[in-house]
């Protein structure tokens, strides 16, 4: 039988994924955001255009987002039938490798239907969708316009007992909980909130590489895709700037441009689409350009650095409280894992509350170590390859992006090759498995084409 309550601080992908998975181990769930929140979902953003609304706290919801394999996986397991009502709602779905198509280092890799559903769409959408979901279920409260002002702990500060808000229309007031988490992104307090009550803060390990994304909504004919929903051009090390073209609900696309170390897309119309032609292939400046524009101009969203918080190394922590999402782990969002990694640390917590007894915090961070050293290891192993980024510069680093500089060349044309290393990139392989005989073999056998 479910007892206790459980309080969310954070209402976006994170925090309500961490809620459903909540409401199978406590009677009462909270949801605290600062954001007012509706819950409520339609199906058709013509008929609601609050389902595309982009919240104050999610700026980044105005541009491109993906959600990999792995975190569509979670989606279904979490609400069955999810993907199928959504492209019934008129999101674009296809294939993740057969309707994605993904340019890696000024390379096309080859794409085959591999039998795993993808969907395009616009983060307000489907956050909408996963928050009506959500609300609907039994035991579930929200606490929209409330600031969050920390957590409360019991007087030998070993246990949270709480977390304390002030609603915007009301007075500052504690919830009391029996587990605490904290879903509230980059802006994470959580490492001072530790050092208040006399706990190691973690580790914090950064790597700085001054993203911007640069969007803008265009009315795009589907027919310009050649039948993918979505189109993305990674950075090479000749051209470190990227972009990508997404179909989504309603008709419409999202373009989105994205450079580090200060090369960032303009605003203005003219400076938007010479950037976009001095992306290392043309697929998206062709599309910009057989497009008319839906925004006057462009919008803008920076991310500084991708920023690791090492919990899983901590040897003390109090009892009644955790941390998820970007709140434990922000990755260069132009690897589009974020969602997908929140949403299988989620199904992690779940099973460790699953095995009776009280959450031993520790023991769930170094359980899903393993869950974010992947996408880790992907985002800045991708990005310390990048002229200027300053990563590791190790022989092993050396090495290995010598390897994937060969492994993009082959997967242009090596079907076998472009699959294992779509599976690594939607976090259902690890980055080990490009390293099998039979994938080196193929890499490490062709030489390398002197062009792309």
């Amino acid at each position: 039988m479910r007892q206790g309550h459980a309080v969310v601080l954070g209402g976006s992908m994170a925090g309500l994924l961490t809620a459903r998975v909540l409401t199978g181990h406590f009677a009462r769930v909270t949801i605290v955001e600062r954001d007012e929140l509706e819950g409520t979902w339609a199906g058709d953003p013509a008929a609601d255009p609050r389902e595309r609304a982009v919240r104050r706290g999610v700026p980044q919801g105005r541009h491109a987002h993906g959600l990999l394999a792995a975190g569509l996986n979670v989606i279904e397991e979490l609400f069955p039938g999810a993907a199928g009502e959504l492209a019934a709602a008129g999101v674009p779905a296809g294939d993740v490798l057969g309707n994605v198509r993904f340019c890696a280092n000024g390379f096309r890799l080859k794409q085959v239907p591999i039998g795993l559903r993808a969907l395009s769409f616009s983060r307000p959408y489907l956050e909408s969708y996963v928050r009506s979901r959500v609300f609907a279920l039994p035991g579930v409260a929200v606490r929209g316009g409330t600031d969050i002002a920390g957590i409360e702990a019991d007087p030998a500060r070993a246990r949270v007992t709480g977390a304390r808000i002030h609603p915007r229309t009301g007075a500052p007031q504690t919830l009391a909980a029996d587990l605490v988490v904290d879903a509230t992104g980059r802006a994470s307090r959580a490492p001072r909130w530790l050092g208040e009550l006399g706990y190691e803060p973690p580790a914090e390990e950064r790597l700085h590489v001054d993203l911007a994304y640069v969007s803008r909504h265009y009315a795009v004919d589907p027919a310009l895709l050649d039948g993918d929903i979505a189109i993305i051009v990674g950075p090479s090390a000749a051209a470190p700037r990227g972009g990508a073209v997404m179909l989504q609900e309603g008709g419409r696309a999202v373009i989105t441009l994205f450079g580090i170390l200060g090369d960032h897309a303009p605003l203005d119309d003219a400076g938007f689409r010479a950037y976009a032609k001095r992306l290392p292939l043309p697929y998206v400046s062709d599309i910009i350009e057989a497009s008319p524009p839906l925004d006057d101009e462009a919008v803008r969203f920076r991310y500084p650095a991708s920023t690791r918080y090492r919990y899983d190394r901590l040897r003390r922590f109090p009892k009644g409280f955790v941390v998820v999402g970007d709140a434990m782990c922000s990755f260069n969002p132009m690897y589009g894992q974020g969602m997908s990694v929140a949403g299988v640390e989620a199904l992690r917590l779940g099973e460790a509350l699953g095995r009776g007894g009280e959450l031993d915090a520790p023991r769930f961070f170094r359980a899903v170590r393993p869950i974010v050293d992947i996408p880790w290891q992907i985002a800045t192993g991708g990005d310390a390859a990048l002229p200027g980024v300053q990563g590791p510069r190790d022989a092993r680093t050396r090495l290995v992006n010598r390897y994937l500089d060969r492994l993009y060349a082959t997967a242009a044309h090596d079907e076998v090759v472009s699959l294992a290393f779509s599976r690594v990139t939607n976090l259902l392989d690890p980055p080990a498995a490009l390293l099998r005989p039979g994938i080196a073999r193929r890499v490490l056998g062709r030489r390398r084409p002197a062009t792309a």
